[in-house]
């Protein structure tokens, strides 16, 4: 299976976050990346590129125009407001909620990083931009691959993407990874896309970019929303809406869920996800599942992921997996590059 590395994600790397109330040292680290990279390099399971320059109309199919603007120019934007900000992290501290309007884009700065974010956890740093864009042209390359032929590929970046709307950061995410390999694979002529979400932490962003179309089926599997971040989406009622009534599936599970009951929401998926008769599948691929996350609830183990490959493999779909969550970061390497080698071995 061929790499799609990132080799700019270092670039971002926040001081801060804010967690439960307190500035906290961010859980979201270049780490993360680095593990699941050295793995990848001892067990020699394929190919690792970096990619170079990419047709970057396919974000704007994706991502507000606006938003994408704000995101490319928003560190010059905050060091100029005062150049001591060049040594501290921007956080949003206003947000437009119900009866705010949010068509008026706002001179402020503070205002328009508000309008653009929904949480404080997802500082936005000097290197942001420039790792999020180097991301998504991985996500582009990944699913090229497919395109030209292969089984599956790896999307490996940070920061990750599927928190991130149309026109909103959040929850560490700033462009949508896995939204954008699925629209590259649309723009080639695939008639229908599924997107699969195995994080701990429910897709909302691609929920959200996805919920009025018929051609891209989204299915999360994840810790229930009454008491697991994102909160306000990922109800098992949520299923599209319009032209995508019935194209949006959500699979919410108590904490504490084990592997087995977690394998069996994994199979109902996969059902449903066959039904819907995609061309290609995209798997945002979060190991915050597993048991020792300092942020999640569930409790598979490393071993366990090697059979989630398995049985991704055996859609016999062709596959863009797209780096997502796990912040248990010493055994994220390991917990991913499994899933892989499982799938490697099944197909």
């Amino acid at each position: 299976m061929r790499t799609l590395y990132n080799d700019q994600h270092t670039l971002h790397h926040g001081k801060l976050e804010m967690f439960r109330g307190e500035l906290v040292p961010c859980f979201e680290v270049p780490a993360r990346a680095d593990f699941v990279l050295q793995e990848l390099k001892r067990r020699g399971l394929g190919a690792i590129e970096t990619p170079g320059t990419f047709d970057e109309a396919v974000i704007a199919r994706v991502h507000a125009p606006r938003y994408v603007d704000f995101l490319r120019g928003a560190w010059a934007e905050w060091v100029a407001l005062d150049p001591a900000n060049a040594g501290r992290d921007a956080f949003p501290s206003y947000w437009p909620i119900r009866t705010f309007r949010s068509d008026v884009l706002p001179a402020s700065f503070a205002a328009r990083m508000g309008l653009f974010s929904y949480d404080a956890g997802s500082p936005l740093t000097s290197g942001t931009w420039a790792a999020a864009h180097a991301g998504a042209g991985c996500a582009i390359a990944a699913a090229q691959r497919l395109l030209a032929g292969d089984r599956a590929a790896f999307a490996l970046t940070r920061p990750p993407g599927h928190h991130a709307g149309a026109d909103f950061f959040g929850g560490y995410c700033f462009l949508n990874n896995a939204a954008i390999a699925a629209q590259t694979l649309r723009d080639a002529g695939m008639a229908r896309v599924a997107v699969l979400d195995i994080d701990y932490h429910h897709g909302n962003g691609t929920q959200a970019i996805f919920w009025e179309r018929a051609d891209v089926h989204f299915t999360s599997l994840h810790g229930d929303p009454h008491t697991e971040y994102p909160y306000y989406l990922g109800y098992a009622d949520e299923q599209g809406a319009g032209a995508g009534l019935g194209c949006n599936r959500n699979l919410p599970l108590p904490r504490g869920t084990g592997f087995a009951a977690w394998r069996e929401a994994l199979a109902t998926a996969l059902q449903g996800i066959a039904a819907f008769r995609p061309d290609a599948l995209v798997v945002s691929l979060g190991l915050d599942t597993f048991a020792d996350d300092p942020i999640a609830g569930f409790t598979l183990q490393s071993a366990d992921y090697l059979a989630v490959g398995e049985d991704l493999a055996r859609t016999g779909l062709p596959t863009v997996f797209v780096f997502e969550g796990g912040y248990a970061v010493a055994e994220v390497g390991v917990n991913a590059v499994n899933v892989l080698e499982g799938f490697e071995q099944a197909a």
